[in-house]
């Protein structure tokens, strides 16, 4: 009696800290009130270089998201191989497969006809005052060729190098990633028992990865405080004013899409709305301010798993695969209302044709998004699929890191949103831990998240 009496005295003592999510929250507005401090000290020096403060927001910030993607790439590999090994457990593997491909492309698809049914009504290209010498091409495009080469390994890392200044900079392609795990899980499986050792390995080595993700994942408050202060130092609100149009209709797309679109598609499958935001909101703020669907993916994987209630083997495979093809805000509503913003700016008459090519880019496309970066990287091949001029996308560089913010948000929700609608679909979801679901959960008692999960039956 004695002996559990002392054990539980110092947990008793512990200082208890606001859920996560709360957290996360008092660095958005933290981080928003340093910003404003920052930007009120105004630049430095004839060169007008950034301020200590700034720097110093911009730092903690750039770090953090920093470490998130140091970790992205074994976590990627481990978690895909594992879930395939995972996936003979389950007797539907391949409709699940297609099915998450399918919610894919219906999800992409309504969410672009949002897009251009708000840049028909708003015609932001005509309601700006941005000015035409602005109009510039972009230092990278998209292109179809750039999406399939890109699929092809490079080499058996995924890496990708190129000249930063006078160095050379390393960077992964997670695409590649995606599928250099698809084979190698694939081979394992067909390798029989000779690959066991090495699925235990791999299964061994994932178990480490995630313990050192979480100690990061732990630093998301002071990352957030960092990124949303710096946003707000360098950007301010001055550049919103010529493109003020253009950024709202964005932002009623991406919150259509977020706020009625998925509740609606939770509902028709037979979910309430609620506890899918209670569980899936962790990852949803640090998607906004990160600007990074890639460094959000461990945290849109845990809370897709253990908020949302989808099992473990399914989960950790159509997370990944989303966060590299499922982007509703960065590219169906955004491209969708960039073209016909660009259209308009420069007074070329869009036709059915047309607004069925955006359609499709921004279905079958996205993907393309992985292998090289960023939204702008998709507009650009939606722009040469219509053969509108690539130096609009110059237009629009002001607003865009504001804008990524939200983008970035609902392609996060819609990662989380996809595996939990088909879990249901396939009976393979549970609905108690789904309907009980909270941001509270989400690091409380990590020993049993990690133990291993009932094989799951269709």
């Amino acid at each position: 009696m004695s002996t559990g009496t002392t054990s539980e005295a110092p947990r008793r003592s512990r200082l208890r800290l606001p859920s996560f999510s709360v957290q996360i929250i008092l660095g958005l507005v933290l981080g928003a009130v340093l910003g404003w401090v920052a930007l009120q000290m105004g630049t430095v020096g004839a060169d007008e270089n950034p301020n200590w403060l700034t720097e110093t927001l911009a730092t903690i910030g750039g770090s953090f998201v920093t470490l998130l993607r140091a970790i992205v790439p074994p976590l990627v590999f481990l978690a895909i191989v594992a879930s395939i090994a995972n996936l003979r457990k389950v007797s539907n593997a391949a409709r699940l497969a297609g099915q998450t491909l399918l919610w894919f492309a219906i999800t992409a698809g309504i969410s672009v006809a949002i897009g251009m049914a708000l840049g028909l009504i708003t015609r932001p290209g005509e309601n700006t005052s941005i000015s035409a010498d602005l109009a510039e091409a972009p230092s990278r495009t998209g292109s179809w060729v750039d999406f399939l080469t890109g699929l092809i390994p490079s080499n058996v890392l995924g890496l990708d190098a190129g000249l930063r200044g006078d160095s050379v900079s390393l960077n992964f392609n997670v695409l590649q990633i995606v599928v250099i795990a698809l084979v190698v899980g694939i081979a394992a499986l067909r390798s029989g028992q000779k690959a066991d050792a090495f699925l235990s390995f791999n299964a061994s080595a994932l178990a480490v990865i995630q313990k050192v993700l979480w100690w990061i994942i732990r630093l998301a408050p002071i990352g957030t405080l960092g990124l949303i202060g710096r946003a707000v130092a360098t950007y301010g609100t001055e550049l919103f004013a010529p493109l003020a149009t253009f950024a709202v209709a964005i932002y009623i797309g991406l919150a259509i899409v977020l706020f009625v679109l998925y509740p609606v598609l939770l509902r028709v499958n037979g979910l309430p709305a609620l506890p899918y935001y209670k569980g899936a909101w962790p990852a949803i703020q640090l998607g906004f301010v990160s600007r990074s669907s890639i460094g959000t993916l461990p945290v849109t994987e845990r809370v897709t798993e253990r908020n949302l209630g989808v099992p473990r083997e399914y989960a950790s495979f159509a997370v990944p695969l989303g966060a590299t093809t499922k982007m509703d805000g960065c590219a169906a509503i955004y491209p969708a209302i960039a073209a016909i913003f660009v259209a308009q700016f420069y007074g070329i008459d869009l036709s059915v044709t047309d607004y069925l090519l955006i359609a499709f880019v921004s279905v079958v496309g996205s993907a393309a998004t992985a292998g090289l970066t960023g939204a702008l990287v998709m507009l650009t091949l939606t722009l040469s699929t219509l053969g509108l001029p690539l130096e609009g996308v110059g237009l629009l560089l002001a607003v865009d890191p504001i804008l990524d913010m939200g983008r970035t948000a609902v392609n996060v929700a819609g990662q989380a949103l996809v595996p939990t609608i088909v879990a249901k679909r396939e009976g393979i979801l549970d609905e108690d831990r789904y309907r009980a679901g909270n941001a509270e959960n989400l690091f409380a008692d990590e020993a049993v998240s990690d133990r291993e999960p009932e094989p799951a039956n269709a």
